[in-house]
C-alpha cells in the first residue's frame, strides 16, 4: 500500500487563521471552534507569518501571565515556521516533528506558496508515527557513531 502524504492525511481541509493584529483570546476562540490545535498567522496578502499553538498558549501566555485579551498573537507566535509541501510522505513530516520537537506542520505548496492547512501529528496512523520512530532512532545511532 503506497504511504499517505500529509496533504491526503490532513483531518481539516480548510486553513485555520487569524491576522498579525489578533488578540491571544481570538485565536484561542478560533482554534476551539475549529476543534484544532494551531493557527496559522496571515497578513493580507495571504503570506504565511508565523503558526501558534495549543503549547504556545501554555508556555508563552499562561506560565507568564500574559493577559490574552491584551496581548497580540504576533507577540507569541513561532515567525517562520517549518512548512513542508503537500506532497510530503507522512513518515517524513512526522520525523521532522520528532527531531525539532513540534507536533504542527503548515503545509504550503512549493510552487505557488499557497497555504494547503496544517498537518498535525494527530493526523498521522500508529504505523506511520511507529515508521517516523524507527527512522529518528536509526538517525540518532548513527550519529552517536560518527559523532
Amino acid at each position: 500500500m503506497p504511504e499517505r502524504t500529509v496533504f491526503q492525511s490532513m483531518a481539516q481541509r480548510h486553513v485555520v487563521n487569524v491576522g498579525p493584529q489578533a488578540t491571544i483570546y481570538d485565536a484561542a476562540c478560533v482554534m476551539t471552534r475549529a476543534n484544532c490545535g494551531s493557527v496559522l498567522v496571515i497578513d493580507t496578502s495571504n503570506a504565511l507569518l508565523g503558526i501558534v499553538t495549543e503549547r504556545d498558549l501554555m508556555t508563552r501566555v499562561i506560565a507568564k501571565k500574559m493577559d490574552p485579551a491584551k496581548a497580540q498573537v504576533s507577540e507569541i507566535m513561532t515567525r517562520n515556521p517549518r512548512c513542508v509541501p503537500p506532497e510530503t510522505k507522512v513518515t517524513d513530516a512526522v520525523l521532522i516533528m520528532i527531531e525539532c520537537g513540534f507536533r504542527h506542520l503548515p503545509i504550503v505548496t512549493g510552487d505557488t506558496g499557497k497555504i494547503m492547512g496544517v498537518f498535525s501529528v494527530r493526523d498521522a496512523m500508529p504505523r506511520e508515527v511507529n515508521a517516523a520512530v524507527g527512522m529518528a532512532e536509526f538517525n540518532e545511532q548513527v550519529n552517536d557513531a560518527i559523532g
